[in-house]
């Protein structure tokens, strides 16, 4: 048990050297609640046409299938978090995860250089880096790893941090000391369901219909915004932050540290008549290195063409 204990220590402190916000430790196991829980999202259509949640169920809700013999899923959160914003209040909105380069790149290279230091100072380890990009339940296993409750908009929120965060994971097969879940603080509060532009969120909250979300509906839908939604897209062009913005527990959110997360001057700085007029030579310009580049400029534009419709 000491060396557990040391283990999960000198992890805990290189996660931190790196510049990961939170990281806690769970047990690796097959999720029952949560899978019965997803295959009932899944079977009321509520993942739109996001296909891909169908696929490798059985590797979604148990990480040993995932990582043959894990033991713990390592689980990190990193700080997105910035207070700047567009100059023109009425250029098409971007998602504040979308200002700077692609997370999922960022924090890949992070996560296998503690996969390298756990090698090196621990021993070799079997293990797997997941950047939300592999079936891997990511807001389960920070709720049980203690990274913060998953809220009424079904986004995970620390007490102390908000939720402008994005998560990561190492599943692998070294046994540490393991954290206990944060319990829900969301009380009576209901600003995040009032708040959704599409009604996506169920009234009582905890249940996200994903074909009605403005993120899906600007990154995920790859044909024409149904007419019913194309008028309630509140601006955004990208992403939506709606239900974290008017979250109380984002009075607690701090600056990001990340000089990588840091947005280009001038994106920040084009005006709506920009944004309308975009070529694919600027749109390339601006998100070589975005995760806007998954929408491909004929996304942005759709979407562009769509707002200045509605």
């Amino acid at each position: 048990m000491q060396a557990h204990q040391r283990h999960t220590d000198l992890i805990r402190a290189e996660a931190y050297r790196l510049g990961f916000e939170m990281i806690g430790f769970a047990r690796a196991a097959r999720l029952d609640q949560p899978a019965a829980q997803l295959e009932a999202w899944l079977n009321q259509g509520a993942h739109g046409r996001m296909s891909y949640m169908e696929n490798y169920f059985d590797l979604r809700i148990d990480p040993t299938k995932l990582v043959p013999g894990a033991k713990s899923v390592i689980c990190l959160s990193y700080n997105y978090f910035t207070p700047e914003l567009q100059s023109d209040p009425e250029a098409p909105k971007l998602s504040k995860y979308a200002y700077g380069e692609d997370y999922h790149h960022v924090l890949k290279a992070k996560l296998k250089e503690l996969l390298a230091f756990i090698d090196e100072h621990i021993g070799e380890v079997n293990g797997r880096c997941f950047v939300d990009s592999a079936p891997v339940m990511e807001r389960e296993w920070a709720q049980r790893a203690g990274l913060g409750w998953n809220g009424r908009n079904t986004l995970t929120i620390h007490p102390k941090r908000g939720s402008f965060f994005f998560l990561s994971e190492i599943i692998c097969d070294l046994p540490l000391i393991y954290d206990n879940p944060i319990r829900d603080f969301c009380g009576t509060c209901r600003k995040c369901i009032d708040a959704c532009p599409t009604q996506a969120i169920a009234p009582e909250g905890y249940f996200l219909d994903a074909s009605k979300c403005i993120s899906y509906l600007t990154i995920e839908l790859k044909e024409e915004i149904p007419a019913n939604l194309a008028n309630h897209l509140d601006n955004w062009m990208f992403g939506c932050d709606v239900c974290q913005e008017v979250c109380p527990w984002n009075r607690f959110s701090k600056r990001h540290k990340e000089p990588k997360f840091e947005p280009q001057p001038t994106l920040l700085q084009m005006e709506k008549n920009e944004w309308i007029e975009l070529t694919e030579e600027v749109f390339s310009s601006l998100f070589r290195k975005s995760p806007v580049k998954r929408t491909k400029f004929t996304g942005l534009k759709r979407t562009i063409d769509t707002l200045i419709k509605s």
